[in-house]
């Protein structure tokens, strides 16, 4: 029976960036004559099913790489440094807050040690492009257990693309897991409506009445529910309360419509629910400040098994949503459409602006309108906390070529198209 444990980190409540939902993907392995490195992205947990062998061995549900030999009969062992790898393109980029390796079920074949490695590759670089980039750090070469779930905290501020696993100096992982803050490019979502609450645009279910048939993170998830269980269900309330999740949405926006999908919730749907709103542009703390919610959709009556689609005219701009059930039950998924507003948009742009690596900040500057100098200057002044802290560091660059006038004119244009400052 396996012993594997269940990782409790609190980085476990944000959104696997490694999802294959999401469009995560293995884009290049050193290794895998055993097991295939896809297996690490499985969504659901390893399983083992004793004397199944296939023509290389015991199958095994992970990635198993083949036993590494030395250079000769004098050399047998490999080297202290030789190892194998896998690089994983994780299907939003964002920033890294918890990586889960996970040797479920390799007990004699698990790999001594493991280290992880990020890099911040912009489009859809190939494996060769991959190869040459600059990769930091995550997790130094770290001892491992058999059939353990091994969680380790990051603490790094930079906006990651993708992911490569090493392991020392052979062996097999069941799953690998990335969790962590998705953070969009702001310039892909421009004048693009779009579901606000979507986990790949960086909505998070960041609080729920209760969680306890399933995850409340399930509302948000890409696709559509294919069964009750992707959904979000509650226990069955005995009192005269009701239960709710509140979701922090990609950005402050206007919301345009709601669709509240009851599917394969048939004998459980909730009979009414609302959804209320909350600025924190405004300053306020959703989570302290009850006044501060006001209503996006009134107490409605809710079908079961039935996708429920409302259009809607709230007026005001949107950085939290709270949908409440009454009196219990489950849903599929929630959606809002909408776009973000100016403030919602620079807001973005100055979180990505302020992870992304210095090169591509650099860059992204450039391409707006800014001159290599002053790109690298303004790189150079991060982190800027605000717009005005961004007004005043644009305002400290000073042209080579002469006295300022068109000179500030045309940063301030290049800052405003990139940033929304």
């Amino acid at each position: 029976m396996s012993t594997v444990n269940t990782p409790s980190a609190p980085f476990t409540e944000l959104v696997d960036l490694a999802s294959r939902l999401l469009g995560a993907g293995v884009v290049a392995t050193n290794e895998d004559t055993f097991a295939d490195a896809e297996n690490l992205l499985v969504a659901k947990p390893a399983e083992f099913r004793p004397h199944t062998f296939g023509h290389k061995g015991q199958i095994m549900d992970g990635w198993e790489s083949k036993r590494r030999r030395g250079v000769s009969a004098d050399q047998p062992h490999p080297a202290d440094d030789d190892h194998d790898w896998t690089i994983v393109r994780l299907g939003v980029a964002g920033v890294i807050r918890g990586l889960i390796v996970d040797t479920a079920h390799f007990t004699g074949n698990y790999p001594e040690s493991a280290s992880v490695e990020a890099a911040a590759i912009p489009g859809h670089p190939s494996p060769d492009e991959l190869a040459a980039a600059e990769w930091v750090e995550l997790l130094p070469r770290t001892p491992l257990r058999g059939d353990t779930a091994h969680a380790f905290e990051v603490r790094d501020e930079t906006r990651y693309t993708h992911v490569r696993l090493n392991i020392f100096p052979d062996g097999g992982v069941a799953r690998l897991r990335v969790h962590g803050e998705v953070l969009p490019d702001p310039r892909e979502l421009d004048g693009l409506t779009f579901d606000l609450a979507a986990q790949e645009y960086g909505g998070v279910a960041e609080a729920a009445s209760d969680r306890y048939f399933s995850s409340p993170h399930n509302l948000n998830a890409p696709g559509r529910a294919s069964v009750m269980g992707e959904g979000w269900e509650t226990r069955r309330r005995r009192d005269k309360a009701n239960d709710w999740v509140q979701i922090a949405l990609a950005g402050g926006g206007e919301v345009l419509a709601a669709e509240v999908d009851t599917t394969h919730f048939v004998a459980n749907a909730p009979g009414w629910a609302d959804l209320v709103g909350y600025d924190a542009s405004r300053g306020g703390n959703p989570a302290e400040d009850r006044a501060g919610w006001f209503e996006v959709l009134p107490r409605t009556r809710l079908q079961p098994d039935t996708r429920h689609r409302f259009r809607l005219d709230v007026g005001r701009p949107v950085t939290h949503v709270r949908i409440n059930v009454y009196p219990d039950g489950g849903l599929a998924r929630l959606r809002l459409t909408g776009r973000l507003t100016e403030a919602g948009r620079a807001a973005l742009a100055l979180r990505w602006f302020n992870a992304v690596p210095a090169a591509e900040a650099a860059a992204a500057l450039a391409e707006a309108g800014l001159s290599a100098d002053e790109a690298a200057a303004l790189t150079a002044a991060r982190p800027l906390a605000d717009p005005a802290a961004v007004t005043a560091a644009v305002a400290e660059l000073r042209p080579a070529d002469g006295p300022d006038g068109e000179h500030s004119s045309r940063r301030r244009s290049a800052v405003w198209r990139l940033l929304g400052v």
